[in-house]
C-alpha cells in the first residue's frame, strides 16, 4: 500500500469513492445523503448497497478495475448507482451527455476504447450508426432493436447477481483515475479530460463555504463537472445532494422546497429566468442559503435582495480544479473572484511571458498539489502536450487581473473581436446584449468588415411574448459599452445553435456571417454611433 507523509495529499478514504463510501456508510448510515425528484430518498447505508449490489451485476457482465465504462442516463437514481458502482469496481467512469449524436457520439466511444456502454435504449439507433471502435457490449434501460454483432443486456440484469462484488480486486489511490468527461468540442474534436479522485477531490473542496448540513442541489447533468462534483464533495463532508433531471424555471421553488436543498449553481440566463418568475411562497421558506451565480452580473444584488441568499461566483473548467472562488456577495462587478489556496495563477501574452496587472492575455494555472487538475486527455497526447506547454495549463480564456487580485474573464481567445485596431470580448458585449429584458440569449461574433478586420454582429433570441427594435437595442447600449463595441449588425433568431452540452456554437453564427440577409445594419439605418471628444459622453444619432 501507497503511504506518504506529504500534507498535500489527503487519505485515500477521504477521497477514494469505495473506501470513502464504505467509511461514510458506517460513520453516517442512516443519515440521508440523496434525494431525487421523484421523492426517493438513500441514506448512506442504502447508497452503499445500491452500489454494491450493482457493482456486481456490472462485474458479472465483465467490468475489470482499470477498464473504461461509457455512461449515458440522465440525472437519477440510476445514473448516480451505475458511476458509483463503476468506480467501485476500480473502472473508470466515461461520463457522455445522451444528446450527443453523429461524430461527436462516435469520437466517445472510438476513442474511449470502452467495451461497455451502459445507456437508455433511445440512444441505441445512433450508436448503431456509428462506428464503434472496441464497444461490444450494451446495457440498457428501456429496449430496442440492436444489431446483432453487439451483446445487448436489459438494465435489470444489474439486480441479477446479489449484493456482494466481492472484495477489492485492486488498491486505488488518490492519483488514480476516477472519471473521463468529454469537452463539448465548440473549437475542434471533442476531448476526454482524465480525472483523478484527487482532481476531483480538489475541485470540490474549493467550495469552501458548504459544510455537512448541507443539501447541494444538482440541477446540472451528471455527464458535466459540475454533476459530478457535488456528489463527491457531499459524500467527503457528510451532507446530502437533491438530485433532478433538469433546471425548470416554472418548478424550481417547489424542488427547492420538496428537496429543502441550501445550495445551487445557476448558469446565465438561470438567474434572469428566475427574476421573472412571480413571487410565490416556496421562495419566502429560506431553504437556499448560498448560490454560485455565473456569470456574476447586475442581477446579483437584485436575487440576494429578493430571495435572501448568499451569491458566490467562481471560474472553472473540466481540466482545473475551481481555480478562482469570490467570497460571500462580492462588490466587484464582473468578477470571478481570486485564486483560491493552492493554486498560481498567470496572465501571459503568446510566449507565456506575463502581461502587466489590468492588461487582458491568457490564464494558465498549475496546483501545488499534485493530481489536483487534469493528468492529460485521453489517448490524445499531441492536445494534451499542447495545453500543458512550459509545465503550465493554458486554458484558452482571456483574462485581467486588478491590482486587488481580482480576475475577470474577458473571452474565448478564439472569440476575440478585432475592430479597427481594437480588441473586443465578445463576452462582454453579450452580457450587455443580455441586460435588455426582452432579449433571453446573446452572441456576439465577427463578420467580415468591406473597411478592414471585422464588425460585430449580435444574434440574440427573444423571450417569450416579447418584441425588439434593433435601434432602440443600439440606445439602450450606448451608456452600457465602449462606441467601437457596439455591434452594427443585429439578427434576432428563435433558437441560437448549441452543442448538446448547450453550449452556444459561435462557429455555426461566424460561418453563417451575413449571408443569409436577414440582418438588420445600422448603417444602412442612418443609426451610427461615434467616439465623444474627450471629457464628454460618448455620441451616437
Amino acid at each position: 500500500m501507497y503511504k506518504t507523509t506529504d500534507p498535500r495529499i489527503p487519505p485515500t478514504e477521504a477521497c477514494v469513492l469505495r473506501p470513502l463510501l464504505e467509511r461514510q456508510a458506517e460513520m453516517l448510515g442512516s443519515r440521508i445523503y440523496a434525494k431525487f425528484g421523484d421523492g426517493t430518498e438513500w441514506s448512506f447505508a442504502e447508497t452503499l448497497a445500491q452500489t454494491r449490489r450493482t457493482a456486481a451485476g456490472l462485474k458479472a457482465l465483465g467490468v475489470c478495475p482499470g477498464q473504461t465504462v461509457l455512461i449515458a442516463l440522465p440525472n437519477g437514481p440510476d445514473a448516480l448507482r451505475v458511476w458509483f458502482a463503476v468506480n467501485y469496481l476500480g473502472a473508470i467512469a466515461v461520463h457522455v451527455n445522451p444528446a450527443y449524436r453523429g461524430g461527436l457520439l462516435e469520437r466517445v466511444i472510438v476513442n474511449s476504447g470502452a467495451h461497455i456502454f451502459v445507456t437508455l435504449a433511445d440512444l441505441v439507433p445512433f450508436i448503431t450508426a456509428t462506428e464503434r471502435g472496441a464497444l461490444r457490449q450494451l446495457i440498457l434501460f428501456g429496449e430496442a432493436e440492436t444489431p446483432d454483432d453487439l451483446e445487448v443486456h436489459a438494465a435489470s440484469e444489474l439486480d441479477d447477481h446479489g449484493n456482494d462484488p466481492g472484495s477489492a480486486d485492486t488498491d486505488l489511490l488518490p492519483f488514480d483515475t476516477q472519471c473521463i468527461i468529454y469537452t463539448s468540442g465548440t473549437t475542434g474534436p471533442s476531448k476526454g479530460v482524465m480525472c483523478s479522485y484527487l482532481h476531483i477531490y480538489t475541485a470540490g473542496r474549493a467550495v469552501y463555504f458548504l459544510n455537512d448540513t448541507d443539501r447541494y442541489l444538482v440541477n446540472l447533468p451528471m455527464y458535466h463537472v459540475s454533476g459530478i462534483l457535488p456528489c463527491m464533495l457531499m459524500l467527503g463532508l457528510g451532507g446530502s445532494i437533491a438530485v433532478i433531471e433538469r433546471f425548470r424555471t416554472q418548478d424550481f421553488w417547489k424542488t427547492i422546497a420538496d428537496t429543502e436543498a441550501s445550495f445551487a449553481i445557476l448558469l446565465g440566463v438561470m438567474t434572469r429566468f428566475l427574476l421573472n418568475q412571480p413571487e410565490c411562497e416556496e421562495e419566502k421558506l429560506g431553504h437556499l442559503r448560498h448560490i454560485i451565480q455565473q456569470p456574476l452580473d447586475e442581477d446579483a444584488a437584485i436575487l440576494r435582495e429578493r430571495f435572501g441568499f448568499d451569491v458566490y461566483t467562481s471560474f472553472n473548467m473540466t481540466e482545473v480544479s475551481l481555480p478562482i472562488v469570490s467570497s460571500a456577495n462580492p462588490g466587484v462587478a464582473g468578477t470571478c473572484g481570486t485564486a483560491r489556496d493552492g493554486v498560481s495563477l498567470r496572465i501571459v501574452d503568446d510566449y507565456d511571458c506575463e502581461v502587466p496587472t489590468g492588461e487582458t492575455g491568457e490564464l494558465i494555472v498549475r496546483t501545488d498539489r499534485p493530481y489536483a487538475m487534469m493528468h492529460g486527455y485521453y489517448r490524445d497526447p499531441e492536445a494534451t502536450a499542447k495545453a500543458w506547454r512550459n509545465g503550465w495549463f493554458h486554458t484558452g480564456d482571456r483574462f485581467r487581473m486588478d491590482e486587488a487580485g481580482n480576475y475577470y474573464f474577458v473571452d474565448r481567445l478564439k472569440d476575440t473581436i478585432r475592430r479597427r485596431g481594437e480588441n473586443i470580448s465578445s463576452f462582454e458585449v453579450e452580457a450587455a446584449l443580455m441586460a435588455h429584458p426582452s432579449i433571453r440569449e446573446a452572441a456576439a461574433v465577427a463578420v467580415d468588415s468591406e473597411i478592414s478586420e471585422s464588425e460585430v454582429l449580435a444574434v440574440v433570441s427573444l423571450a417569450d411574448s416579447q418584441v425588439l427594435d434593433p435601434a432602440e437595442l443600439i440606445v439602450f447600449l450606448r451608456p452600457r459599452l465602449a462606441h467601437f463595441m457596439i455591434p452594427r449588425f443585429v439578427r434576432i433568431v428563435e433558437e441560437l445553435p448549441k452543442t448538446p452540452t448547450q453550449k452556444i456554437e459561435k462557429h455555426v453564427l461566424r460561418k453563417i456571417g451575413l449571408s443569409e440577409g436577414d440582418a438588420w445594419d445600422r448603417e444602412l439605418a442612418g443609426v451610427s454611433v461615434r467616439r465623444a471628444a474627450p471629457g464628454t459622453a460618448d455620441a451616437h444619432r
